[in-house]
């Protein structure tokens, strides 16, 4: 997956996101659990967005990404933003040479998209590694609901007079995986013509229970585990999970 194009629409089409909701929850279970620290690795920022709204709601927040031209684009709104935000290129099944830190992120199903169960181990791991003892670890995935009810065989489109997309969504050759196809047509404005940009994309999911093995074996407590930016357990029909857990 490449979002060397992507990432110039990237925050356009990302406008209705639920920001505020993912601030909320972090200030949510750091107050639940009492953790007194702000020190805060995003993993998967992107183009900042999250993170900054992290940075300007009282946390001291590091960005990784595996894109760098997400990057440069968080490096740039921060500038915009006059706030800090260091910023690495890394791969989070990768993760190496940062310090400890009091809560690290993984949010908008970013974990969803590694590919092998070897991949989100290692994530597991070398998260627990990077974070203090006491520091919690949160993220969301999408749910087995929302991977074959929600996207498989399913065809959205977007037209505005600047950008428009048809994106198609069928099940992966994997087990519990999606992938979405992606035709972007934006508007160059210097030329008065459309540019077209393809993506594909990839996601995996894995049931509730493999997840909280999977935690667990990597040192972690699993402390709550809810759906849709409520307080209440998933059910079948949820579409996002979200895992709080523990560096035990």
């Amino acid at each position: 997956m490449s979002y060397e194009q992507f990432s110039c629409i990237y925050d356009r089409l990302m406008n209705d996101a639920p920001y505020d909701k993912w601030v909320e929850y972090v200030h949510k279970e750091k107050s639940r659990f009492q953790v007194s620290g702000n020190r805060l690795l995003d993993l998967a920022c992107g183009t900042g967005e999250l993170s900054i709204r992290l940075i300007k709601d009282g946390f001291q927040v590091t960005g990784v990404d595996l894109s760098d031209s997400m990057l440069v684009m968080a490096a740039s709104k921060a500038a915009e933003k006059g706030v800090q935000l260091p910023l690495f290129q890394q791969d989070m099944s990768k993760l190496e040479g940062l310090p400890a830190f009091d809560f690290i992120t993984i949010f908008c199903d970013s974990l969803n998209y590694l590919r092998s169960e070897h991949q989100v181990n290692e994530t597991f791991r070398r998260v627990h590694s990077h974070l203090e003892n006491g520091g919690l670890f949160m993220f969301d995935i999408h749910s087995m609901f929302q991977i074959f009810h929600g996207f498989s065989n399913r065809t959205f489109t977007f037209n505005e007079k600047d950008i428009s997309y048809i994106w198609h969504s069928y099940p992966g050759t994997a087990r519990h995986s999606i992938e979405h196809e992606l035709t972007f047509f934006v508007l160059d404005h210097k030329t008065g013509q459309y540019d077209r940009i393809d993506e594909w994309h990839y996601q995996q999911t894995y049931p509730i229970e493999q997840y909280r093995a999977w935690l667990e074996a990597a040192g972690f407590d699993v402390l709550r585990v809810t759906a849709d930016f409520s307080d209440d357990p998933p059910v079948e029909t949820s579409k996002r999970i979200f895992f709080t857990c523990r560096k035990q």
